[in-house]
């Protein structure tokens, strides 16, 4: 077999996969430039913090609107009030707008991110739990299907993997 390369076959004839190799090893041929994938990285190093600060003012954005609609149109008592009749303690409206904004402001000036990002996750799963499971998937169906809560979880996710993103204020701190 060919060095490095020992994990795919083509059928159970591993000289046919050699021969394919070969070939696109050949100096001349159209699809030399695909044997050297390997050895590029899937990562563009000098774009991949500013994409994170992007998401990550992004998901900080959309949690503060999400808080604000709570604060301003709803009013935190009417927040309070359909929380109860979802059949949670009304008094989780409050501690959920201030752990919205707080994320929210954590990850739009870069707080901790990372551990931000994780720290929003149970936030979304209670919508998806208490609200929007029932609805289907699909968010526009009535009362919002858990799609765009699902798509939010994985957008945090992400953050949390890929990293801080430039210009954070404190970093997550990580250890070694």
């Amino acid at each position: 077999m060919t060095a490095g390369v020992d994990c795919f076959q083509f059928g159970s004839n591993p000289s046919l996969f050699e021969g394919v190799i070969d070939v696109l090893k050949r100096e001349h041929s159209p699809l030399q430039k695909f044997t050297n994938l390997k050895r590029t990285t899937m990562i563009d190093n000098r774009t991949a913090a500013y994409a994170a600060l992007l998401l990550r003012v992004t998901l900080g954005a959309l949690f503060l609107a999400h808080s604000s609609l709570k604060i301003f149109v709803f009013t935190p008592a009417g927040t309070a009030g359909y929380f109860a009749s979802l059949g949670l303690p009304g008094w989780l409206a409050y501690v959920t707008i201030v752990w919205e904004v707080a994320g929210a402001i954590a990850l739009i000036v870069g707080v901790w991110p990372r551990l931000a990002a994780l720290a929003m996750i149970p936030l979304l799963l209670g919508t998806i739990v208490t609200v929007h499971a029932a609805a289907g998937f699909f968010f526009n169906n009535p009362n919002g299907g858990w799609e765009f809560p699902a798509l939010w979880i994985v957008g945090l996710l992400a953050l949390a993997l890929t990293g801080d993103g430039a210009k954070a204020l404190v970093p997550t701190p990580l250890r070694k």
